[in-house]
C-alpha cells in the first residue's frame, strides 16, 4: 500500500507540475504588452496538459494503476473490483501530490507573481478552476460531469482488453481524451475532470493567501469540480459496460 500511496502520489505531482505549469506560463508571462514574450495560449494549455496525464500514468502506472484522480479510483472500484479499502487512501495521495506540485510550480514562478499579481488576488486560476458564468453554477456542473463521463468512458473503452488490446501506447491514448475534452468541453469550468487536480491547488492556493481562491473567499465554487467528476465518472464507466462492454465477446479461457 504505502508503494501504491507513493506512486500516486509522485504521479500527481508529475500531472500537476507540468499542468499548471504551462498555465503559469501562459498567464504570468501572457499579457501581449509590446517587446515581450508571449508563451502561447490555450491550445498550449490543452497540449500540455493531456501531455501531462500521459507522464503521470508513466509514472505510477505499473505500481498502483496510475489513477490520479479520485473520480477514476471511484469507477474503478465501482465497476473493476477495485478494493474499496485503497479508494481513501488513494485519494489523500492524489491529492496531496497536487497540493505539493502547486507549491512547487508557486515557488518557482515567484518573481513572475510578484510582478503580475503582488497582491495574489487573480491569478488562482493558475492553479486551480472557475466556472465561467458564476451566477449560473448548473452550467459548469453539467459541464465537469459531462468531461469526466467522456474520459471514464474512454478510459474504459482503451483498457479494456476484450475491446481493443493497446500495451504501452494507453497513456498516449488518455492523455489526447484530456486534449480533445479540453478542446471541446474547457470553457464553462475549466475541465478540472479530477477532484484531487483541483482540490489540492486549490487548499495550496487558500494556505498561500490568494485571496480569488474559491475556497476560503466566500465564493464556494471549490465543490462543483469535486462532486460533478465523482458523478460524471460513474455515469461514464455505467455507459461503457452498458452501452459496450456488455456486447463483447466472453475473454478467452
Amino acid at each position: 500500500m504505502l508503494g501504491e500511496m507513493l506512486a500516486e502520489f509522485l504521479g500527481a505531482l508529475v500531472l500537476i507540475l507540468f499542468g499548471n505549469g504551462v498555465v503559469a506560463m501562459v498567464v504570468l508571462f501572457g499579457s501581449g504588452t509590446p517587446g515581450e514574450i508571449v508563451h502561447g495560449g490555450y491550445t498550449n494549455i490543452t497540449l500540455a496538459w493531456g501531455l501531462a496525464v500521459t507522464m503521470g500514468i508513466y509514472t505510477a502506472g505499473k505500481i498502483s494503476g496510475a489513477h490520479l484522480n479520485p473520480a477514476v479510483t471511484l469507477a474503478l472500484a465501482t465497476f473493476r473490483g477495485f478494493a474499496w479499502r485503497k479508494v481513501a487512501p488513494y485519494i489523500f495521495a492524489q491529492v496531496a501530490g497536487a497540493f505539493c506540485a502547486a507549491g512547487i510550480v508557486f515557488w518557482n514562478y515567484l518573481p513572475a507573481f510578484h510582478a503580475k499579481d503582488p497582491l495574489l488576488d487573480h491569478t488562482a486560476n493558475i492553479f486551480t478552476t472557475f466556472p465561467a458564468f458564476p451566477q449560473i453554477p448548473s452550467a459548469g456542473f453539467l459541464d465537469q460531469v459531462i468531461g469526466t463521463a467522456l474520459l471514464l468512458f474512454l478510459i474504459f473503452a482503451i483498457t479494456d482488453d476484450r475491446n481493443q488490446p493497446v500495451g504501452n501506447l494507453g497513456p498516449i491514448l488518455v492523455g489526447l481524451v484530456v486534449v480533445v475534452i479540453g478542446m471541446a468541453f474547457g470553457g464553462m469550468h475549466g475541465y478540472a475532470i479530477n477532484p484531487a487536480r483541483d482540490f489540492g491547488p486549490r487548499l495550496f492556493t487558500a494556505a498561500a493567501g490568494f485571496k480569488n481562491n474559491g475556497l476560503t473567499d466566500g465564493g464556494y465554487v471549490f465543490w462543483v469540480p469535486i462532486v460533478a467528476p465523482l458523478l460524471g465518472g460513474i455515469i461514464g464507466g455505467a455507459a461503457y459496460d452498458l452501452g459496450i462492454r456488455r456486447w463483447l465477446p466472453a475473454p478467452q479461457a
